[in-house]
């Protein structure tokens, strides 16, 4: 993960080992001053308000403003939130993407349920004790906002009397020849299922195999080595066959067999091999073999940067993509997001075939594991983004309830995501939904199936240029929770 990742689960762990030894020691003194009894009592009552309002990461103070800069040009204007709707200053300027700016504050209520916003049909969802600037998502909504007839309210929270209104417009990229980096197997789905399942020229590449933690498959009689390989063929499987079910032929996918976590010490050190960590595996051909072309690294199948760079610099070549789809360099923390767009930069630089744009998103953050929050299909409020971003343009195509069913039964296909939750995340979704009014979709019990089953996918608008999307990667940890199977998230 990223060394600012790292930092701010480091913290959040001291502070948590902090405040149990206080609570022990208060105990402790509970036991010997008023009554032994009062001891156990007091600690599942305890546990239970961790569980039920003080479990989820958020690894800043909701408190804190959004900081957003848009590119200059970005048409804007005043709004007022009077008699329950957005009533506008002037006419609506033009933009598909829409986004509204307004302070937030929760109510007392809202510092134990979800603070949300309900505009129009939809709800978007922040955090309990919000008090700051935020950013929702009124994309779809244009018809409603110019006839001033788009009704707003809070729940749990005060609206403002005035706002900011931003309209983005962008050009319809599904039209356009893509190419969509995944990292792992379920990456293109999490974030583009939508965009890619409606382009007549949608390509697909998953860079790694998605062998690591495969813990669950021991179950079957295998040893470490033989789970993590059968784990590393099933997601290998699903990386080729599940966008199908999205329109997209399987001759369209490639999978580059490359190792979980490996890629940014393969960046590093790039003519070096990074065998798996689990598998024992060093050659990537054996899950190339649903590839319907030929690679550079089909020759020796050696897991290297050399190689990696070669193939997508050939990919490049071949597919000519007017614009990728690849992780946000800056807001997904996890390490081989981060060099899976390191390793797209440098093959565009190398590449005689230059793409016009990148579309970048984020299935992770580095300040909160919810994020989106709120229900499944609810809009998608921008994220939090407490350090400076680049001034990029936003995208937020709109998905209909058809499409929103039809991304949730491709998470379904996908191996990683399927499977029971553990005794502790079924007993915290249940005290959950009885103490704080949360809900989760009948879709899948995974995290993912409520953060990225919804009415809008996002995507953040950047021009390929020299150093546009150059950015440093640091090695990932043993330790890192956001490697493939344990960044499924949720409080």
């Amino acid at each position: 993960m990223s060394s600012r990742k790292q930092v701010l689960l480091n913290r959040h762990r001291r502070h948590k080992r902090i405040f149990l030894l206080a609570a022990l020691l208060l105990l402790a003194a509970v036991g010997v001053l008023v009554a032994w009894w009062l001891v156990p009592v007091l600690l599942v009552l305890g546990w239970i308000a961790h569980e039920a309002w003080f479990a989820d990461h958020l690894f800043y103070s909701p408190q804190d403003d959004y900081r957003y800069v848009f590119p200059t040009g970005t048409a804007r204007q005043s709004v007022t939130l009077a008699d329950g709707r957005v009533q506008l200053s002037g006419p609506l300027a033009a933009g598909e993407t829409l986004i509204l700016e307004l302070e937030l504050c929760a109510t007392a209520a809202g510092r134990w349920f979800d603070p949300r916003v309900i505009v129009g049909d939809d709800r978007q969802d922040f955090e309990r004790g919000v008090r700051g600037r935020r950013y929702l998502n009124v994309s779809g909504k244009a018809e409603a906002l110019a006839s001033g007839a788009l009704a707003i309210s809070g729940r749990f929270c005060r609206l403002p009397a005035s706002a900011t209104l931003y309209a983005m417009c962008n050009p319809d990229y599904a039209e356009r020849r893509l190419m969509v980096l995944a990292p792992h197997a379920d990456d293109a789905e999490l974030a583009a299922f939508g965009l890619y399942s409606r382009a007549p020229e949608a390509f697909l590449v998953t860079l790694t195999q998605g062998e690591i933690e495969a813990d669950d498959y021991r179950r079957l009689g295998l040893e470490s080595a033989r789970a993590a390989r059968l784990k590393g063929r099933l997601r290998s499987w699903d990386s080729v066959a599940v966008p199908l079910w999205g329109g997209v032929p399987q001759g369209r996918c490639v999978q580059l067999g490359y190792y979980c976590l490996q890629l940014p010490a393969m960046l590093a050190e790039p003519a070096q091999v990074f065998a798996s960590r689990e598998s024992g595996e060093t050659d990537v051909r054996s899950a190339r073999r649903h590839n319907a072309i030929v690679l550079p690294a089909d020759g020796d199948g050696r897991p290297s940067g050399e190689n990696l760079h070669d193939d997508l610099v050939a990919l490049l070549e071949l597919w000519r993509p007017e614009l990728i789809v690849t992780p946000h360099p800056e807001l997904d923390p996890h390490a081989d997001h981060i060099a899976t767009t390191m390793a797209l930069q440098r093959a565009v630089r190398d590449s005689c075939w230059k793409p016009q744009l990148a579309l970048l998103y984020a299935n992770h953050l580095h300040d909160n594991d919810r994020w989106p929050m709120g229900p499944a299909g609810c809009g998608i409020a921008l994220p939090p983004a407490l350090a400076p971003l680049p001034a990029d343009a936003l995208w937020s195509p709109c998905l209909s309830a058809d499409v929103q069913l039809d991304k949730a039964m491709a998470l379904a296909m996908q191996h990683d995501l399927q499977g029971r939750l553990p005794l502790k995340k079924r007993l915290r979704r249940a005290i959950q939904e009885l103490l704080a009014g949360r809900r989760w979709p009948a879709s899948g019990a995974n995290e993912f199936f409520r953060k990225a089953v919804r009415r809008h996918e996002l995507f953040w608008v950047r021009r390929f240029n020299d150093d546009s999307l150059n950015v440093e990667v640091a090695p990932a940890t043993d330790e890192s929770p956001l490697s493939p199977a344990r960044d499924q998230g949720g409080p």
